[in-house]
């Protein structure tokens, strides 16, 4: 390790740190777009400029930060976001971009000699915590998701994505598939904060991710009739919150039977007031399991049980797939390499362990190579100011990027 790695990481680490950060629960509200956004999106110019690196926004307003010619291909690219979840953690997203300009600031401490185009990259909207699609700026780049749909996604107050964007000074009838960008890399490392406690249990700081779970997200509208919820009587409504809350207590249950997750997280209600029997009753799963047959019956399992209950109550019931990432089994060649790296160069024991999390390099395994890096999370917790990883493990983690970036790019 060079003098200034630690040094560097915790400077970024601290100056980051504020952005966005609620003062009453500590968590942090970088949402797409936003004011907020666009601070952290002015610290990532920073940063590259301080070091001399060649800044750019592509069409789709990920940001770039170039080492060498990218029109020299076959690069390696690290990064990963900067925007979180309502009241989120500190380190999901951030941890691996400012882990990579801490690597490469490593590697030039190392007198390292690139053969290879470096670019450090902050994807856009990779929460889809304001518009309810995770990994935006990705599926656009890859051509997972189309404009006309990124141009029909809505926030809670009714502002699209398209006015979002123009009202953050970019322009959103330009967005959409970059192929001539993702052909220009030759292989994408994320390095991210572990969303769980396998490394912990292991004692290992440092893990290599094998694959990430299939996941989706489903929208239940239940339909009833808003009355009087101090003049009706029980047996005359049609309360869709009832069917809801059955549904809720459904999906943990074909959850626990199939060894997979499902969460009801978000809930919408009309008209929303106290002494009213709701009209409407919106909520949104979140489910993920080992492999497609276990999610295919966790979510069917869901889907029958609400139909069910919804029949029972009276309550007309629509559900919609809103998002859905199939099984990503990371590139082997390039996972087998960073094993190498870490091994046998480095002298590091790096389990390989997978996720139940999506992640920008599981939509970009389509189009190119990656791999991602895991950092151990003690608590386990994630998406919550709780979430945490130690000093030591963070400086762990940049110089195992450092290491597998120099395997990767430099001679």
């Amino acid at each position: 390790m060079t003098q200034d790695t630690g040094g560097s990481f915790h400077q970024m680490w601290r100056e980051l740190l504020p952005l966005g950060r609620h003062p009453d629960s500590g968590g942090y509200r970088r949402f797409a777009w936003s004011g907020v956004d666009g601070d952290c999106r002015a610290w990532f110019e920073d940063q590259a400029t301080a070091r001399g690196l060649r800044f750019e926004v592509d069409r789709n307003g990920n940001q770039w930060a170039w080492l060498g010619d990218p029109a020299e291909g076959d690069a390696v690219v690290t990064g990963s976001h900067l925007d979180s979840v309502p009241d989120g953690g500190a380190f999901d997203g951030p941890l691996g971009v400012v882990s990579a300009f801490a690597a490469l600031d490593e590697l030039r401490g190392r007198n390292a000699r690139f053969d290879r185009p470096l670019a450090i990259v902050n994807f856009g909207d990779e929460e889809g915590a304001r518009f309810g699609l995770a990994c935006v700026g990705s599926r656009l780049t890859a051509g997972r998701l189309t404009r006309e749909q990124a141009h029909r996604l809505t926030d809670g107050d009714g502002v699209t994505l398209p006015r979002a964007m123009e009202a953050a000074g970019y322009d959103p009838d330009a967005i959409g598939p970059d192929p001539e960008r993702l052909a220009r890399i030759g292989a994408f490392v994320e390095l991210h904060v572990e969303q769980g406690r396998a490394l912990d249990l292991s004692g290992d700081r440092v893990g290599i991710a094998s694959a990430i779970w299939p996941h989706g997200r489903w929208r239940f509208d239940f339909r009833g009739e808003a009355n009087h919820a101090g003049t009706t009587r029980l047996a005359d409504r049609r309360d869709p919150m009832l069917s809801y809350a059955e549904t809720v207590l459904a999906a943990r249950r074909e959850a626990e039977l199939a060894g997979a997750v499902a969460t009801f997280g978000k809930i919408a209600v009309e008209p929303n007031g106290v002494n009213a029997i709701p009209s409407l009753v919106r909520g949104w799963l979140d489910s993920r399991a080992e492999d497609q047959t276990s999610l295919d019956t966790v979510v069917g399992g869901i889907e029958k049980a609400a139909r069910s209950y919804a029949d029972a109550h009276g309550v007309d019931l629509d559900i919609v797939r809103e998002s859905f990432t199939p099984v990503v089994e990371f590139d082997h060649a390039l996972r087998d390499e960073l094993a190498r790296i870490l091994g046998t160069d480095a002298g590091l024991t790096v389990p390989v362990l997978g996720t139940g999390a999506g992640h920008d390099a599981g939509i970009l395994s389509g189009s190119i190579p990656t791999a991602m890096l895991f950092v151990r999370n003690p608590t386990g917790v994630s998406h919550s100011p709780a979430e945490s990883a130690s000093e030591d493990d963070c400086v762990a983690g940049v110089l195992a990027l450092a290491d597998v970036l120099e395997g990767l790019a430099c001679r």
